[in-house]
């Protein structure tokens, strides 16, 4: 498959729960379909720590672009895994691109500031935020915004958009600041509505103009290189855990381990050092 791969726009869309993520790819999605494009949408659902299961409701979000001929969208459970995206969400995109889906769309499960592993994964990454929220400058310097290539204020339909308007313009400023610490441009910030569909045509402009940008300085190829390599180290801790889950000696050894950890005779971290010998680690 993989010669078939690295056409599409990888996009991914994080933020808060309750942003209007999927109300928004459903306008984006109609808006790119119109315009001749193949759309596919990989959309993580959280999954319950007590019973293991997930809604995945997002297609009932997503109600008109479901219908498209031309979108494709899968739900995912995230299965416990981190990062706001699911475990195999990397090998997905890369069959809808080979499959011929031009615009391929990650939506993460929106649980705040750790969703940065969706960066690793796409090309551009927007950070859908709302106004009021109390969040607008928390954890800009350090987490999710600090990733963004775009941010987008949601819900510019309601208070006649002045609300959004000040977020935005507040976000901005503090990015102005910011930005020469961090030593790279401050991404710009929009404000869109994914319920009347203003903002989004801008907002794909944006995305476009990122890419286009990306792909003449070199820079595109460079960070789908390092994704690669960061997809190395993951697959790799991946064996190392399927290992350590399915030895029966070393599922014997980790129980022994954890009765003398949770009796104090042992130090957590002597018993982690005896699994990592064991291991080869």
């Amino acid at each position: 498959m993989l010669p078939r791969t690295g056409a599409a726009i990888r996009l991914g869309i994080t933020g808060t729960a309750g942003a209007g993520k999927s109300t928004l790819i459903d306008a984006l999605g109609l808006m790119l379909v119109a315009a001749g494009r193949r759309v596919a949408v990989l959309a993580v659902d959280p999954s319950s720590t007590l019973t293991g299961g997930s809604i995945l409701g997002d297609k009932t979000r997503m109600d008109r672009l479901a219908v498209e001929g031309a979108a494709f969208i899968r739900p995912s459970p995230s299965s416990g895994t981190l990062g706001g995206v699911a475990a195999r969400t990397r090998e997905a995109m890369l069959l809808c691109e080979a499959a011929g889906f031009d615009v391929v769309i990650v939506e993460t499960i929106g649980i705040g500031q750790s969703e940065t592993v969706a960066a690793d994964l796409v090309d551009c990454l927007v950070v859908l935020t709302i106004a009021g929220a109390g969040d607008e400058l928390q954890g800009i310097k350090k987490g999710l915004l600090e990733r963004a290539d775009l941010i987008a204020v949601s819900k510019n339909d309601e208070d006649g958009g002045r609300r959004a308007a000040a977020t935005a313009a507040e976000l901005t400023s503090a990015l102005a600041i910011l930005a020469p610490m961090e030593r790279r441009a401050a991404p710009p910030v929009l404000t869109v509505s994914g319920l009347t569909g203003a903002g989004v045509d801008t907002l794909w402009a944006g995305v476009e103009a990122h890419q286009a940008a990306m792909r003449a300085s070199g820079a595109l190829s460079a960070r789908r290189s390092a994704q690669q390599v960061r997809w190395l180290h993951v697959l790799i801790e991946e064996r190392l855990t399927a290992r350590l889950r399915c030895d029966a000696a070393l599922q014997e050894r980790l129980r022994e381990l954890e009765t003398e950890v949770a009796s104090g005779r042992l130090p957590p971290l002597v018993a982690a050092q005896d699994i990592a010998e064991r291991l080869g680690a």
